[in-house]
């Protein structure tokens, strides 16, 4: 069972913040005389000690000093930008619209050889359409009412999925029914959509999966991932992406991947599923 993405990453806010405390007790100071040599609040010193508030380098510096433990900051510094780097809040990185946050990936998708994708919303990026992808991007600004530039955004996504027509790069995707289901702009867009997954599956590189309604469940959903390469994850949240790279929970990660590729049809049998979605359209 994947670990929840928040969890882990509260986990690892929770480390810097005890390491906080460790340094505080290590000199003999209360929290209150952290925060009376730092010119703090008393409420900061705990709060940061509780992992209630991500400290800045700033903070860790500041600690550190009082602390008389500079020797400690820069360890300090770079385990609290890794732990904020796990989790990347949606509305600060589309604040300036869809379309570089589109483009981020690129470098990513270029590497990465082996792409292991579930998906339990909405269609895969690497699968979408132009029509599919610009509908969803707009209704993901209009919701976290960023700019919308999604006729852009679409275009660089359609794009960064050439990789899986070129170059080196395989693909093993899995979706739920819902998924072929879920209707994602008008019934064209659908049809288009759905059509596009049944010539996606002729390609060499592809492995597409679909894990029917009636699958017994030995898994069950969670949030949509994306394992690259074995060692990296990201995990789709509402509000945010979450990044995982240890090892003990990117492996738990595959397992679950492994487990949703034993539920899913493929072949004729994914292709009857996918027809029958476009049936469904009217």
């Amino acid at each position: 069972m994947p670990a929840s993405p928040s969890s882990s990453v509260q986990a690892a806010r929770k480390a810097v913040a005890d390491r906080l405390r460790d340094i505080r007790k290590d000199a003999g100071m209360t929290a209150k005389q952290v925060a009376e040599a730092a010119g703090w609040y008393p409420s900061k010193a705990s709060r940061l000690e509780n992992a209630v508030t991500p400290p800045s380098d700033d903070d860790i510096r500041v600690w550190c000093r009082a602390c008389r433990a500079e020797g400690m900051t820069a360890d300090l510094i770079a385990a609290s930008r890794t732990a904020e780097s796990m989790y990347i809040e949606w509305r600060r990185v589309q604040r300036t619209g869809l379309r570089q946050l589109q483009e981020s990936f690129v470098p990513l998708f270029e590497r990465t050889r082996l792409f292991r994708i579930y998906c339990c919303n909405v269609m895969p990026g690497v699968l979408q359409t132009y029509d599919y992808a610009h509908a969803l991007m707009s209704a993901i600004a209009e919701f976290h009412e960023t700019p919308d530039d999604a006729a852009v955004a679409a275009e660089v996504r359609v794009e960064r999925a050439h990789v899986i027509r070129d170059g080196n790069h395989r693909f093993a995707l899995l979706v739920e029914e819902s998924v072929l289901r879920h209707r994602v702009g008008d019934a064209e867009t659908m049809a288009g959509q759905l059509g596009y997954l049944l010539a996606v599956m002729a390609f060499p590189s592809v492995s597409l999966g679909v894990i029917p309604f009636s699958a017994p469940r030995r898994m069950w959903m969670v949030e949509t991932f994306a394992v690259y390469d074995d060692t990296f994850v990201q995990v789709e949240l509402l509000t945010a992406q979450v990044n995982v790279t240890a090892p003990t929970e990117v492996r738990q990660y595959l397992n679950a991947f492994a487990a949703y590729a034993e539920l899913a049809v493929y072949g004729a049998e994914a292709r009857t599923l996918i027809t029958a979605a476009i049936d469904a359209l009217g």
